[in-house]
């Protein structure tokens, strides 16, 4: 009944990921659209999925260990050592300052 074996599994862990990420991580891209945040859901599963297909399961299971400890890095090591807290992104000002945003959240303009 139950197969790993099959691409809905690796669908399946790929939108697992996806949610706690969004869950623990989601305020630090409150500011971009819903739109650009479906996509990046998107092209996420199906990166996944073709490296399944592609190169096999061993190289997924690779990939998706070096994005876990690139999020550790800079949620834990890069953004606390410029001043912000990885898990809360607070102070807000300070976090939109690191990305170039104004302070409010939007694109700064261009001059």
């Amino acid at each position: 009944m139950w197969r790993t074996d099959t691409y809905w599994f690796d669908v399946a862990l790929a939108t697992s990921i996806l949610t706690i990420g969004n869950i623990c991580f989601g305020r630090f891209v409150e500011y971009q659209s819903r739109g650009l945040r479906i996509l990046k859901a998107l092209l996420s599963v199906a990166l996944v999925v073709g490296t399944t297909a592609w190169a096999g399961r061993a190289w997924t299971y690779a990939l998706l260990g070096v994005l876990a400890v690139a999020a550790l890095v800079v949620h834990g090591i890069m953004l606390p050592r410029r001043g912000v807290n990885g898990w809360t992104a607070e102070p807000r000002e300070r976090y939109y300052e690191l990305r170039g945003l104004g302070p409010d959240g939007k694109k700064r303009p261009t001059s």
